[in-house]
């Protein structure tokens, strides 16, 4: 199973970060170790001071394909759920400044927190999902998918030009602005809509 993230796909993100805007998808991958799991307090790991949360809307493939058009991609997933892609960012700027891979910023143990349960697409509008973030009860992250720079059918035709995808293989579709920085005993929850799709104690 793979975990593959698409960064910078919010505009207004990629400009809080002062990145670029891509023309076209960006993405990293994390390791299965990476998945926080499911009802488990976020520990903050030792190596880093700075952990930023990301809340991602994220689609699970549920067929496998390759080189799949655009046209097509649509018929690889059905489910969409919601996550916190969970960045050391103090080691993924020294990392950017080496020139050096910054995989070990997004791949630690409990960098993905993954929904426990996921909304059937038939469910949604896939270009007008709302979601939020709360950090203590106070909005601190909204998105909507409509907003997205590449649409889930354009991530998926993309990448399956490079990787087989295979069923259970799950996609972060990118944050929107108002990343920020967790500390012990901040409690996270997200929404798609009204609908509470985790809570997560940071320890």
């Amino acid at each position: 199973m793979k975990i593959i993230c698409i960064g910078r796909n919010y505009a207004n993100h990629a400009k809080e970060l002062g990145n670029t805007i891509p023309t076209e998808p960006l993405f990293f991958l994390k390791p299965e170790t990476a998945i926080q799991p499911k009802g488990h307090p976020f520990f903050i790991p030792d190596f880093s001071n700075e952990i930023h949360y990301e809340v991602e809307l994220i689609i699970k493939i549920d067929k496998i394909g390759k080189n799949i058009e655009e046209l097509f991609a649509h018929k690889y997933y059905s489910q969409i759920g919601l996550g916190i892609d969970f960045t050391a960012r103090d080691i993924q700027e020294e990392c950017k400044a080496k020139g050096l891979p910054w995989e070990k910023a997004k791949g630690f143990d409990g960098a993905a927190q993954i929904s426990r349960s996921f909304i059937n697409k038939s469910e949604l509008d896939l270009n007008d999902i709302s979601f939020l973030l709360e950090k203590n009860g106070e909005q601190v992250q909204i998105g909507n998918s409509k907003d997205m720079l590449f649409s889930f059918d354009k991530i998926i035709s993309y990448i399956s030009k490079f990787y087989t995808l295979k069923i259970g293989d799950l996609f972060f579709t990118g944050t929107p602005a108002g990343v920020g920085k967790v500390e012990k005993g901040d409690i996270l929850k997200g929404f798609i809509g009204e609908k509470e799709m985790f809570k997560v104690v940071v320890k």
